[in-house]
């Protein structure tokens, strides 16, 4: 008897940031264990293993929440490991390696995108794509609106950075 392959689910989305360049928002994309800068579901983010922004380190990202009472929360937390990164076609790609949420296997790849349009500052895209099992619990299109929503406020929270900076 053949066995069925298991089920992936996969989704890819993207955010446009109409006023910045592809080469202003990149490095805060590379910068991988600063994540929590950006995300809005992450209220923590260090490295754990390895060299930041290497290929092969590890970091752990969390966030907690508070319980109805306003005391301490449980923490959601995931370690990730960066399995591919690079500059010049501007992408990052991680895997989970462990977690308390409900993820198996999770690969995921954000690429920054510069605009197409024929006048010089046409903004740029952040695109999120992804690869998981099945998360128990969850159904696939659930899940995909929760990245992109999470997707779409590490946009306007880079926005805000750097047009601020300007």
């Amino acid at each position: 008897m053949e066995s069925k392959p298991e089920e992936k689910w996969e989704g890819k989305f993207s955010a446009k940031l109409l006023e910045l360049k592809a080469e202003q928002v990149w490095p805060l994309i590379e910068d991988y264990c600063n994540v929590h800068r950006w995300l809005p579901t992450a209220d923590n983010c260090h490295l754990v293993e390895g060299i930041a922004g290497q290929l092969g380190c590890v970091r752990y990202c969390s966030k907690s929440s508070a319980s109805l009472d306003g005391s301490d929360g449980a923490i959601n937390w995931a370690t990730e490991r960066l399995i591919a990164v690079d500059a010049k076609e501007r992408y990052i790609t991680y895997e989970i390696v462990e977690n308390n949420v409900g993820f198996g296997s999770y690969v995921a790849t954000m690429k920054v995108l510069a605009g197409e349009g024929p006048v010089e500052n046409d903004g740029c895209e952040i695109e999120w794509s992804f690869v998981a099992d099945p998360v128990a619990g969850w159904k696939q299109e659930g899940l995909i609106a929760f990245l992109e929503s999470n997707l779409q406020g590490m946009a306007k929270r880079i926005e805000e950075a750097l047009l601020v900076s300007k």
